[in-house]
């Protein structure tokens, strides 16, 4: 197990079940966990789970560098004033796309909850945090757009319904850095839920949950792209929950996949395609009546006279059900990644069924209150 000192571990919890308007807490050592709610959930635990980020909720800007893996020295807004969201409209004063084009840094917070239906993609400027601890917001009709920006974190957010050729409910391209996103739901969007392209890089994904979608996570979007070769994402402690393929699919990049849980996929699970290296890490794969988990496209880049696929290790994860895992390590004299080459720690977890009920709980949008600023009360 690779942890952190801080992280909590969840003991000897019996049972619980999570219903409609509760919040339901597991304690340890003076931490807590908020659990959300979805679909009548039964939770039964008893062994240790260790989780990440204990700490980030202390207080308001307590996420502030303390992202895991390659998204780990995202600050979003911290040296920036808190900024209030006062209006659910699509734009004007006191609303979020409002706050997103100023260029100071800021860390944006909301006063209301309810739905923000956006008639274009809202654009993000660097330096920004948008933290919807404290209340509940959604985005529909389009998405966030985070284009040649940098520090950037977003967090506790819904994303659902977004309409329209090339919507996303987040997406990174060309040429942004230092992105983490946690927490949050996302739903159904014409073409892909996070996207991430065009020389994007230094991206982490966490505790985010991902259902009623077809491609959900393309990282890399063409094999003319050869400069995303730079392209670095974690992914982990993330909930795949039927969502058809591309958890993720992806170009050129790197990518760490660890601790996240993948189900019932209708084409593959991920896939690696063009100089693509996934290391896949204590992951738990449950297929439904597809079986193939690992897919390779080969693909030719655009500087090589030759196609080639993508690699994918495979390493302490749990597949169920059927599913069928056949990594590919080594190929035309390329080796894979190892994350401790680019960063020293992370939490995780063995692949046990205790990890896939948690996931099943913890991930996506979360009834967490919001933290106090430093220094008040």
């Amino acid at each position: 197990m690779i942890e952190n000192a801080t992280t909590p571990h969840l003991e000897n919890v019996s049972a619980f079940i999570l219903r409609p308007a509760t919040i339901h807490r597991l304690h340890f050592a003076s931490k807590s966990l908020i659990l959300s709610q979805r679909n009548n959930v039964h939770v039964n635990i008893h062994m240790a789970i260790t989780l990440p980020y204990a700490d980030v909720d202390s207080s308001l800007k307590g996420m502030a560098g303390w992202g895991e893996g390659f998204g780990r020295s995202a600050v979003g807004g911290a040296h920036g004033p808190v900024h209030r969201v006062t209006s659910l409209a699509d734009d004007g004063p006191g609303s979020l796309r409002e706050a997103c084009r100023k260029k100071e840094p800021l860390w944006i917070i909301f006063e209301i909850s309810g739905t923000i239906d956006l008639s274009s993609y809202l654009n993000v400027s660097s330096h920004k945090t948008i933290d919807g601890r404290g209340q509940r917001i959604k985005l529909t009709g389009k998405g966030l757009r985070l284009k040649e920006c940098e520090n950037i974190i977003i967090c506790n957010l819904e994303f659902e319904g977004g309409r329209g050729h090339d919507v996303d409910g987040i997406q990174i391209k060309p040429n942004s850095k230092h992105i983490w996103i946690d927490r949050c739901s996302l739903r159904d969007y014409d073409d892909g839920l996070i996207d991430i392209t065009r020389q994007s890089t230094d991206i982490t994904v966490s505790r985010c949950y991902f259902a009623n979608h077809d491609k959900t996570m393309l990282i890399g979007a063409d094999p003319s792209h050869v400069d995303d070769r730079c392209i670095r994402v974690t992914i982990h402690h993330c909930f795949f929950d039927g969502t058809r393929q591309r958890h993720p699919r992806l170009r050129f990049g790197k990518v760490h996949l660890y601790n996240n849980y993948t189900r019932n996929w209708a084409v593959y699970a991920i896939c690696a395609s063009v100089e693509a290296q996934i290391y896949s890490q204590c992951n738990i794969y449950e297929a439904g009546e597809k079986k193939k988990a690992f897919e390779f496209y080969t693909e030719k880049a655009a500087d090589k006279e030759e196609g080639r696929s993508g690699l994918i290790v495979s390493e302490g994860d749990l597949v169920l059900n059927g599913a069928q895992s056949c990594p590919m390590k080594e190929a035309n004299g390329e080796k894979m990644f190892h994350p401790s080459e680019f960063y020293p720690k992370w939490t995780m977890e063995p692949a046990t069924d205790a990890l896939k009920q948690i996931l099943q709980v913890c991930t996506g949008w979360q009834s967490v209150a919001i933290p106090a600023e430093q220094g008040t009360s």
